[in-house]
C-alpha cells in the first residue's frame, strides 16, 4: 500500500524493488558466461536496491517531490519538479515498466522504475494529463517569463 500524509494533497509512491531485481537476476546469468560484466551488473544492482530503500516519490498539490527517507528522522526534500514546468512524461514499457521520463521547460528527467508504476501513472494522470504533450499554452500562460 502507498504512505499517505496528513495533507490530504500528498500522495507518496510505495517502492519497488523489480527493476534491481531484474539487474540482479541478468548479472548472474551474465557472470556464468563472462565475470567481469557479472560483477559490474550485480553492483549495479546493490545501487538501485538502495536507492529504493532511501528515495521516495510524493506528489504535492503544486510539484513532484523526490525525498530521501531517514529511519527515526523526517523524509529530507532532495529536489522539486513543479507540475507547471512540465511539459511531456512517459513510462517506457507499461507492461514491464523500467524507465519513467519526464521534460520539464528547461530540462529532461529519467529515472529508473523504483517504485510502484500504476501508482506513479495515475497520480501523473490525476495532476498532469495523460502521457503524452502537455499543452504548451497552458505552460506558457502559467509562466510565461519561462520561455
Amino acid at each position: 500500500m502507498a504512505n499517505t500524509e496528513n495533507n490530504s494533497s500528498n500522495f507518496t509512491i510505495s517502492p519497488r524493488a523489480w527493476v534491481a531485481t531484474g539487474v540482479l537476476i541478468i548479472s548472474i546469468v551474465s557472470g556464468i558466461i563472462y565475470v567481469p560484466a557479472g560483477l559490474v551488473l550485480a553492483i549495479f544492482s546493490i545501487f538501485l536496491f538502495i536507492q529504493t530503500a532511501i528515495l521516495q516519490l510524493t506528489f504535492s498539490a503544486d510539484a513532484l517531490l523526490v525525498t530521501r527517507r531517514s529511519w527515526g528522522a523526517p523524509a529530507v526534500e532532495i529536489k522539486r519538479f513543479p507540475y507547471k514546468e512540465w511539459q511531456y512524461w512517459q513510462i517506457f514499457w507499461p507492461r514491464f515498466p523500467v524507465l519513467f521520463y519526464f521534460r520539464e521547460i528547461n530540462s529532461i528527467h529519467f529515472l529508473p522504475m523504483l517504485f510502484n508504476a500504476n501508482q506513479l501513472q495515475s497520480e501523473l494522470k490525476q495532476r498532469i494529463g495523460p502521457s503524452g504533450k502537455v499543452d504548451i499554452a497552458e505552460a506558457i500562460e502559467a509562466s510565461p517569463h519561462q520561455l
